[in-house]
């Protein structure tokens, strides 16, 4: 037989395993961007347990592709210290940072799947588990399976919080929105800016869309949280190209968040 089948049997089995743990976690993200990653970091170093469902092949969102596809982007200097922590090469240019798009996401990706982050690509959220009128998982079917449409039944996977890191398209908030869940939605006052339309940004803002993105980053619904430029889809806040600081920091805002109440319910893994 020689290795082949032994080969095969291993990516099986373990891959099964993994995905079986994943079926019931404190928190399922729909998506794999910055937001996504550094929100899945803080919460598995806190001993949560976390899955990532992302429909590309690769993980890592909009980081890869730097600003243009020339791989730098951006970061405010006041995330000198997390970048430090996270042992990520950077250069400092007054007010900003700059760091090489691809080192970036790989740091991220290391350090998110070593603190226990489950990270399955090649599948996409088509849907929401929701109980009792609160969104507690989401519906789970491969990329290619839906790309084909083919008539495949999806499976379930629940989570205590579910967070929608999809993105400019915000495709879980879009979800509740079809159906008449969500009516209207609200964004900050103090912005000068419209709400309501899911999908909809403002043009190129980088000031006020790296302010906005963490000011929006908020539980939607009850057990639905947006992050990233999911919270400034559906916030209608404007974009702002290829800065990432306000990625990282929606990310960290939602884990505090998210932490807060899972506490709340009982403590982290590592706690209990």
């Amino acid at each position: 037989m020689g290795k082949d089948l032994t080969i095969s049997k291993l990516i099986v089995e373990n891959f099964f395993e993994k995905l079986s743990n994943a079926l019931e976690v404190d928190v399922a993200i729909a998506g794999c961007g910055p937001s996504a990653l550094t929100l899945s970091l803080e919460l598995s170093k806190k001993g949560y347990k976390v899955a990532i469902f992302e429909a590309k092949n690769e993980p890592g969102g909009g980081i890869w592709g730097g600003g243009m596809m020339f791989n730098e982007v951006v970061l405010e200097s006041e995330l000198e210290g997390y970048l430090k922590e996270l042992g990520i090469r950077f250069k400092k240019f007054d007010e900003f940072i700059v760091t090489d798009s691809v080192h970036l996401a790989s740091a991220l990706l290391y350090h998110t799947t070593l603190a226990g982050t489950m990270i399955f690509n090649n599948v996409f959220v088509e849907d929401l588990v929701m109980y009792d009128r609160r969104v507690s998982g989401v519906v789970i079917n491969w990329t290619p399976t839906l790309k084909e449409k083919l008539h495949v039944d999806p499976i379930s996977v629940v989570s205590k919080f579910t967070v929608d890191g999809t993105g400019h398209s915000a495709n879980l908030v879009k979800l509740l929105s079809k159906r008449g869940i969500i009516s209207s939605i609200g964004g900050s006052t103090e912005a000068s800016y419209n709400f309501g339309i899911v999908g909809y940004e403002f043009p190129m803002d980088a000031e006020n869309g790296e302010r906005f993105v963490v000011e929006n980053t908020r539980e939607i619904y009850p057990g639905l949280y947006i992050v990233g430029m999911a919270a400034v889809s559906v916030g209608a806040g404007p974009r702002m190209g290829p800065i990432f600081g306000g990625m990282i920091m929606s990310g960290l805002r939602a884990a505090e968040l998210i932490s807060n109440e899972l506490r709340k319910m009982g403590g982290s893994d590592d706690e209990r």
